[in-house]
């Protein structure tokens, strides 16, 4: 079955331009929209599989088009585009289901990896899928949904599979979060902590948890980078309850 398009929303036109370019090699058609009128517009008119979305525009705001977007067409998944790695509303962003995050300035092997991850994400068989890795995508998968007890019963069988690493912990602290218990968020950060006192996202997720702000991303990690290859990228990330 071909894929279905791509929209990417963003006011600011160097920003459209470079990640449409970006999605070229994966031959899958792609859209822009510069606000959130106007991508609520195409919606309407355009059976989209997946959207990349900027919180941050005048007029409609990010916020409200993902709102509008999970309640109309909750099966379209949303990669959230950050300006500076952090959104005050990440958690309300998880809640709405939007998992994944990619932050300005980025590769356009970071945009090709992070779109290829996410689609391929929906062709997981949850039924058979007994390895780590792919249990983790599939707890992503149930954020995007919104079926938080799923994606924390995936998380908990990835932990089964491979009890040392530390990923499914932090997700599992992030899902935690999205249902505001934070005690339990946090005992889920340390536990990832115990495992790998080097894992950034888990760090991150405890400093702003024991904040009194609580403001942040919820980092779902792990946060990789782009390496020598333009075509090398990355970015995986999952925070969640």
């Amino acid at each position: 079955m071909e894929p279905q398009p791509i929209l990417i929303v963003d006011d600011e036109k160097n920003i459209r331009l470079t990640m449409s370019q970006s999605l070229a090699p994966l031959e899958i058609p792609v859209q822009t929209a510069v606000n959130g009128e106007e991508a609520l517009r195409k919606l309407r008119e355009t059976p989209f599989g997946l959207v990349f979305l900027d919180l941050k525009m005048p007029g409609m705001d990010g916020m409200k088009v993902l709102r509008l977007i999970k309640d109309d067409w909750p099966r379209i998944r949303v990669i959230i585009i950050t300006a500076h790695g952090t959104i005050e509303s990440a958690v309300e962003a998880m809640k709405l289901g939007a998992v994944d995050f990619i932050q300005k300035p980025f590769s356009p092997g970071e945009i090709r990896e992070l779109a290829t991850r996410v689609l391929r994400r929906e062709a997981l068989d949850e039924e058979n899928a007994v390895d780590y890795f792919s249990l983790i995508e599939i707890s992503k998968r149930h954020i995007s949904d919104r079926n938080f007890s799923a994606a924390r019963e995936a998380a908990r069988k990835a932990i089964a599979a491979d009890p040392a690493q530390p990923e499914a912990y932090n997700l599992l602290g992030a899902l935690h979060e999205i249902k505001d218990d934070w005690v339990e968020a946090q005992k889920f950060y340390r536990a990832t902590l115990e495992i790998d006192p080097t894992f950034k996202p888990a760090q991150a997720n405890l400093a702003r948890t024991t904040s009194w702000k609580k403001k942040g991303r919820i980092d779902l990690g792990p946060d990789k980078k782009a390496t020598d290859s333009p075509d090398e990228g990355t970015e995986d990330g999952v925070n969640e309850e």
